[in-house]
């Protein structure tokens, strides 16, 4: 058994799976659990009662964390001009154009978020087949299409998380790293949770907040009594 395996089998030995933990608990849980080389990612899942299927009960939107997520987000922004500038000003680490698309087009996607200008569609919209399939596609939604450049670049710097229902009608999210301590990932979960609310489609009926884990990128999860969020 690797040691991986091995700590993974002593963490899983310390969750009651039986058992919903409050939101402090299950974080303390977590906590105590052996730590990897590296500063893992904690990620939350949460089930959703809606059905993923229905068109008029999509759950997507976005939400900026408090805390962050605690990596360096890389942003591209097609925009010219003035809003071009605005853009440099903000922070962006790429910005362009035509150029900007070519270089896409060429197989260049060393980025993590692409923001627009509503003007600058028509150039976006031809690289729908390079961006969608890997959710870096711009949207309006999600406040990445907008002549409100500067904010849009500083809130993805600061770590804006976006998050969609996926099959099972399940919402995964990053939350911040393990080094985050207690405090700050409680927080972050509290502002994304409220965000998943606030998403909620008015065809939904009954309970909307199914069930929540919390787990980081090597640890087992640990279920979450929404009644306690």
């Amino acid at each position: 058994m690797s040691n991986h395996g091995k700590s993974y089998k002593v963490s899983r030995e310390k969750v009651d799976s039986e058992k919903k933990y409050s939101l402090v608990e299950a974080l303390g849980v977590l906590e105590g659990f052996a730590k990897a080389k590296f500063d893992e990612t904690v990620d939350i899942a949460v089930r959703l009662g809606i059905d993923a299927k229905q068109t008029d009960q999509m759950v997507r939107a976005s939400c900026s964390l408090p805390h962050g997520i605690g990596k360096k987000v890389k942003v591209v922004v097609f925009a010219r001009g003035d809003k071009a500038k605005e853009a440099e000003d903000a922070g962006a680490d790429v910005v362009g154009a035509d150029d900007l698309a070519e270089k896409i087009r060429g197989g260049w996607l060393a980025f993590d978020k692409a923001i627009a200008t509503p003007d600058m569609m028509g150039v976006v919209g031809q690289l729908g087949k390079v961006l969608g399939p890997r959710g870096l596609m711009p949207n309006p939604k999600l406040g990445t299409v907008t002549m409100d450049v500067k904010k849009a670049v500083t809130e993805q710097k600061a770590g804006k998380v976006e998050f969609r229902i996926e099959k099972a009608s399940i919402v995964h999210a990053p939350v911040g790293k393990r080094s985050f301590g207690v405090d700050k990932l409680k927080d972050n979960i509290l502002a994304l949770v409220a965000a998943i609310n606030k998403a909620k489609p008015s065809a939904s009926k009954g309970t909307y907040l199914r069930s929540m884990a919390i787990s980081a990128t090597m640890t087992p999860g640990i279920r979450v009594d929404v009644g306690s969020l």
